[in-house]
């Protein structure tokens, strides 16, 4: 491979693994400031356990052999000593970094659902049950040669041309996020008081740095894979990132300002979010007029998704679900409409939205119940959520012995 190619895949590896500080800004920005380090350090703590996890065996679990196997074997090569020592090392290890960064990320997202009220020791437990058990499995499925990879062969046979299309995560990381989010949510209950209204942002600046770093590294997230494939759908990639970012942004605060007589600077870095979930698993397979189309709608219907928590009765603290999920779903069914080529409205088939929601529905039920199986397990054992009183005093103080902002006279 050369050495450009190469050098964008380190890049896009940095650009990604970048994206998880970003969500601790943009997450921490959204909670009391009480709560702040707290909530950040559940993002840096999945960043230090899932990077050590990924390199012991869960790089090995995310390829198998056969659509038939749930995963790879883990202890196949036990802290990528073959991978090291092999002829083609040093693109293989770029690659086992940049697919790292993914399962960083992907744990770091389910955090904003328990904001306020969790124990650290509790959340690194489960961030490295719920990743052996379920991203690095999903991983498999999705991008390792397993049945969601194979499913529309299986389905329709090889000649259709039918694939479930997730370039770079709709499935195995936004549902499975998002899915694993509201189970925890049911499973810690609701935050004392919860009503709408009852908590504001303490800092939206740090929230809207949060979210530009998101976007910037959005572009490794999208387009870094392509350094395997010569960069040869690198401009649509870029494009379609930026476009359907920016018209959610629209979307968004529209339906905001309807809503609520408002556009808000956090519905405008929400939107932006929104518009980024929804463009990672169709990045490549849209044309930018599609890829704007996508962008509005996913603007628009996670905003009033968000509100969903409120009617249903279950506290998502920072809107995982309405984002992640309902933002992946739309992304990934999406697809099966506007695909060049084989969605329903350009030419295609039923075929295409088949395999789609297929995918998309089989990784949100297995991801909430593997999610609620191990967050009720915790939390019945050695506890998940913090006692009251710590966290009317504030969990900063009370699980970490820090304070966000230390005012002197």
């Amino acid at each position: 491979m050369d050495t450009g190619s190469i050098a964008w895949g380190v890049t896009a590896t940095a650009l990604v693994l970048f994206m998880t500080p970003g969500v601790a800004f943009f997450y921490g920005g959204l909670v009391k400031a009480k709560s702040v380090v707290s909530m950040m350090m559940m993002s840096f703590g999945a960043l230090g356990l899932i990077s050590v996890l990924w390199i012991l065996y869960g790089f090995n679990m995310s390829a198998v052999g056969s659509p038939l196997e749930f995963a790879g074997n883990p202890f196949s090569d036990f802290g990528m000593t073959a991978l090291a020592s092999g002829e083609s090392a040093n693109t293989d290890l770029v690659g086992a970094a940049y697919g790292a960064t993914f399962a960083i990320i992907t744990i770091a997202l389910i955090s904003g659902a328990i904001a306020d009220r969790a124990k650290f020791g509790s959340w690194m437990i489960f961030a490295g049950l719920f990743a052996t058990i379920a991203y690095f499995p999903i991983a498999a499925w999705v991008w390792g040669g397993g049945w969601i990879m194979n499913l529309g062969t299986t389905l329709f046979g090889e000649d259709a041309g039918i694939g479930v299309i997730d370039y770079a995560g709709g499935t195995a990381v936004h549902i499975n996020a998002g899915a694993a989010a509201l189970a925890l949510a049911l499973v810690l209950g609701k935050r004392i008081g919860f009503q709408k209204g009852i908590t504001k942002p303490h800092n939206v600046p740090l929230t809207l740095l949060g979210a530009a770093i998101l976007w910037f590294g959005w572009f490794g997230f999208n387009a870094g894979a392509e350094w395997l494939n010569e960069l040869a759908n690198v401009g649509l990639i870029v494009v379609n990132t930026v476009g359907a970012t920016a018209a959610a942004i629209i979307g968004w605060i529209v339906v905001e300002k309807f809503k609520d007589g408002k556009a808000t600077s956090v519905g405008a870095a929400s939107g932006a979010v929104a518009g980024l979930v929804a463009i990672t698993p169709a990045c490549a397979n849209l044309t930018p007029g599609w890829a704007l189309l996508l962008g509005i709608v996913a603007g628009a219907v996670c905003a009033i998704a968000v509100e969903l928590k409120f009617k249903l009765g279950f506290d998502d603290s920072l809107d995982v679900v309405g984002i992640h999920l309902v933002g992946g779903l739309i992304g990934t069914l999406y697809l099966g409409f506007f695909a060049t080529e084989t969605g329903l409205f350009v030419g295609g088939g039923i075929e295409q939205l088949a395999v789609q929601a297929i995918a998309a529905f089989a990784v949100l039920v297995y991801s909430f119940i593997v999610a609620f199986v191990i967050g009720f397990a915790i939390e019945k054992t050695i506890g998940f959520r913090v006692k009251n009183e710590d966290e009317i005093a504030g969990v900063d103080t009370s699980v970490h012995g820090e304070e966000g902002y230390a005012l002197v006279d």
